[in-house]
């Protein structure tokens, strides 16, 4: 099997990559990784180099970047890079098979006919080939039969189920009485506020609502002391390219813009992925990145609502738990053994504290959802 890296996306044609994308993800869209190159978000410069492998001249294809850096990939690595430098080694550079900046699941390998441990061996290979330290193939489907080398690590994250609900009340009434009490609290003072709340798709979202929301996206970073990872050509060019697939959600007051949320949508699912403030008002974050988008999906009959890595507080808010899988793979034959223990512990202690999670979500008869828990 013979492995191609493409050091540009549009090495491969628009028509060929969209073929290979059997996963229906937007976010595997080739306008969708190809803005983020246009733009200047994913390039050498930024410390992601593309460095997307070709299956065999179009068997397949993996969307792959090498790292100088760990930043924008959500699977933790840092401690690791920090155990090389104490011994003189580099930790860097490394490949990552993933969607910068993006922790969905989703397919990373694009193929008809392959699947993700049909390439593992040609790709540490590759790795070896090219002097790349190590391979991290990110939020990726769980693999069954893998390399002896490669490690497989858990994260948690918070998804919104979608079990058939006509309406937002609806779902409401799957919760105990306090906590359906303490949602309508949280929505009710939006209200009292004064705050309305507008959606905006595609066509709709002229310069003056992306230049919103870009200062207030903006600033949500700011106030962490962190750079934004995409700037403002990006969504613009997204936005262009991908109408159908953009929704912005604004909340203003008295006619003035006071917050947004940037939404991705495809057939099934919506990801919450950007949002910003101009002013701190009370639970808006609540309403505009979590009930507004369950309500979305209920009204668009889309299954699963993602709105993003981590937070704890959008359990009692009815989002499950749910595990993630990436896998790993170290050149350094002497780290191997120390880091495949720390991978198999922290895989037991997610375990558990998903277990935990599940008992603290604000349903009725937490047993009927604790076994539908993906």
């Amino acid at each position: 099997m013979k492995l191609t890296p493409l050091t540009q996306l549009n090495q491969i044609s628009e028509t060929a990559w969209q073929s290979l994308n059997q996963s229906g993800s937007v976010l595997l869209d080739w306008h969708f990784l190809n803005d983020l190159e246009l733009s200047h978000c994913v390039s050498g410069e930024a410390g992601w180099t593309p460095h997307h492998l070709l299956v065999d001249d179009g068997e397949g294809v993996l969307p792959s970047y090498i790292k100088t850096h760990s930043w924008g990939e959500f699977v933790f690595d840092w401690n690791w890079a920090e155990a090389y430098e104490r011994y003189g080694l580099d930790y860097y550079p490394k490949l990552v098979t993933t969607i910068p900046f993006t922790p969905i699941t989703s397919d990373k390998l694009l193929s008809h006919n392959l699947t993700q441990s049909d390439v593992v061996e040609q790709v540490i290979t590759h790795c070896q080939t090219h002097g790349i330290n190590s391979w991290h193939l990110l939020f990726c489907q769980p693999m069954e039969n893998t390399h002896p080398d490669l490690f497989e690590r858990h994260t948690i994250q918070f998804h919104w189920l979608n079990r058939g609900y006509c309406d937002f009340e609806a779902f409401l009434s799957t919760f105990t009485a306090r906590q359906r009490k303490n949602v309508r609290k949280e929505r009710q003072s939006i209200v009292d506020q004064g705050i309305e709340i507008s959606h905006f798709t595609g066509a709709e979202i002229n310069d003056e609502l992306l230049d919103y929301f870009y200062i207030a996206y903006q600033s949500s970073y700011v106030k962490r002391d962190h750079q934004p990872h995409l700037n403002r050509d990006f969504f613009a060019r997204l936005i262009s390219h991908l109408p159908n697939n953009i929704l912005l959600m604004m909340a203003s007051r008295d006619g003035k813009f006071v917050a947004s949320a940037f939404y991705i949508i495809d057939d099934n699912q919506l990801y919450g992925r950007y949002w910003g403030c101009s002013e701190e008002v009370n639970n808006l974050h609540f309403e505009l990145c979590y009930y507004q988008g369950i309500e979305y999906c209920i009204k668009h009959g889309l299954t699963v609502f993602n709105p993003g890595a981590q937070g704890e507080h959008k359990i009692k808010r009815g989002f499950e738990p749910v595990t993630t899988y990436s896998y790993h793979w170290l050149a350094h034959d002497g780290f191997r053994d120390a880091i495949k223990n720390y991978c198999q512990q922290e895989c037991e202690q997610l375990a558990l504290y998903k277990r935990e999670c599940a008992q603290l979500l604000p349903f009725k008869q937490p047993t009927d959802h604790k076994g539908k828990i993906e």
